[in-house]
């Protein structure tokens, strides 16, 4: 596993009261979310960990508006936020499982997204102060990066607390 790392060393941040620092891990349930669980596992055994699934409650009325129809011929509708909701809490919730089982003292937490799931990532790091959050990264770059944006890129730029980068195995044959 190959892990990049910004900002200080992550695992000398032991609180002051010689307790483990508590990180951010964001998950999505991708195999890539998973091998970031793995990672945090890894560089943080033990450690209080909040498994973060952000969902975003507008993008299925993004999709409806920005689609017309779907392949099938029939107009989208946009899912239940509640429904959305739910998915996202199944999916920390098995995050949070998955984390435990790799030894990581996990909680779940799904929080809708309010602009942009980076600024959500570091703003629940931020209230739960998190000595260091941990990501999962495709390694996009150029322009499809610029098309599609990066979240890794987005949390590395913003969060001013160390961040662990979990690269994809395809990432991690092609270099």
């Amino acid at each position: 596993m190959r892990v990049t790392t910004s900002g200080r060393d992550p695992a000398a941040h032991m609180t002051a009261s010689g307790r483990k620092p508590r990180i951010v891990v964001g998950y999505d349930g991708s195999e890539l979310a998973k091998a970031a669980l793995r990672g945090a596992a890894e560089l943080f055994p033990g450690s209080p960990t909040v498994v973060v699934t952000v969902w975003e409650p507008g993008l299925g009325a993004m999709v409806a508006a920005g689609t017309g129809m779907d392949a099938a011929g029939a107009l989208p509708l946009p899912p239940d936020p509640e429904l959305v909701s739910d998915h996202a809490a199944v999916v920390a919730r098995e995050g949070a499982q998955l984390a435990a089982s790799l030894g990581l003292d996990a909680e779940a937490h799904a929080i809708p997204d309010r602009l942009d799931v980076a600024d959500t990532i570091v703003d629940v790091a931020s209230k739960r102060d998190a000595r260091a959050v941990v990501i999962g990264s495709h390694g996009i770059s150029g322009l499809r990066s610029r098309l599609l944006g990066s979240t890794s890129s987005r949390v590395l730029a913003r969060c001013p607390l160390p961040v662990v980068v979990v690269r994809s195995a395809e990432t991690r044959e092609s270099r």
